[in-house]
């Protein structure tokens, strides 16, 4: 029988995704040796579109997108690869739920534009000159870049068959998810490929798991306000956790070292929301509501890796 066939895309991503992939080390080689990659861009390969666009639909077994969609050229070649693979799978949180990069929709384009090139310190653009779909140099030549848009997650512009969360997804988790793509033992379409267990849940500064209920927070502290404890509870000690609504596919990594959840995983199974579920999480392990008026950012924190896709997100009138 002839090897499956994987196409993948970076979209609107950092290309962290791509690092978690090469970070399966000598798995890696064994998965690559069960699989045909026939399309890799832009970062593994010298692959170019129109060689994609010329597959036979339906031609690719599974693809992979990374990245949130931020422009014209990032939605054809995801509308693209929606026609050419039998399977596609959100890979990361950007392209499962906007991302990180999806808090750009708090600005408008031309705000953007104007921080970026205009109004910096150490800019120097006296001319004001921004970036353009289109110009003709000498005369002659046309240049063309793609338009900007508002940052989507991938099932926004097209039907997604899997997601798999993380910023970028933890590598054991992505061995596990590859060896359930090739045998077979995938979850219903439109599932993520998880474990199902929520941060806290594999989380070993979990009270729970030591055998006490937690303990409501009295205050709420960043960790620029001083280190937690080596073993406590983040959430107790008012450091504002995420881990309750959050995919623990990753293995707790970030309350291991110290750092709070900040939600990269995605949301548990069953939460439709997860900015309207954390707020709803946090609010519960407070002593008071008068510790509410001392979140930081709300919407940096609640929604860092969700707005797009989030219920506040679609609403957002600019």
């Amino acid at each position: 029988m002839s090897k499956p066939k994987l196409a993948y895309y970076l979209a609107g991503g950092c290309g962290g995704c791509d690092i978690a992939v090469v970070d399966l080390s000598e798995a890696l080689v064994d998965v690559a040796l069960q699989l045909d990659i026939v399309f890799w861009a832009p970062t593994v390969a010298d692959a170019k579109y129109k060689d994609l666009e010329a597959m036979p639909d339906g031609s690719i077994d599974v693809g992979l997108i990374s990245g949130n969609i931020r422009n014209s050229e990032h939605e054809h070649i995801a509308k693209v690869m929606r026609q050419k693979c039998k399977v596609l799978i959100a890979f990361g949180i950007c392209a499962s739920c906007g991302g990180i990069k999806g808090l750009v929709n708090l600005h408008t384009t031309e705000q953007l534009l104007d921080k970026a090139y205009i109004n910096t310190f150490s800019t120097d653009n006296p001319e004001k000159v921004l970036p353009q779909t289109t110009v003709v140099v000498d005369g002659k030549y046309e240049l063309t870049l793609p338009t900007l848009m508002d940052a989507r997650a991938l099932d926004q512009v097209v039907k997604v068959d899997y997601y798999i969360g993380g910023c970028p997804p933890y590598h054991e988790h992505i061995a596990k998810a590859f060896t359930a793509l090739l045998s077979g033992q995938l979850p219903p379409p439109g599932s993520w490929i998880t474990m199902g267990k929520a941060v806290c849940e594999v989380c070993d500064r979990n009270p729970v798991l030591k055998g006490r209920p937690k303990k409501l927070a009295t205050e709420v502290k960043r960790t620029i306000d001083g280190a937690p404890s080596e073993d406590g509870c983040l959430l107790e000690e008012g450091y504002l956790c995420l881990g309750p609504v959050t995919q623990g596919d990753c293995g707790a990594k970030c309350p291991s070292a110290n750092i709070p959840c900040r939600g990269c995983g995605g949301p548990i199974p069953g939460v439709k929301d997860f900015g309207l579920r954390a707020i709803s999480a946090i609010a519960s392990m407070l002593d008071n509501e008068e510790l509410v008026d001392k979140i930081p950012d709300p919407v940096h924190l609640f929604y860092r890796y969700t707005l797009p896709s989030s219920f506040l997100g679609k609403r957002i009138k600019r």
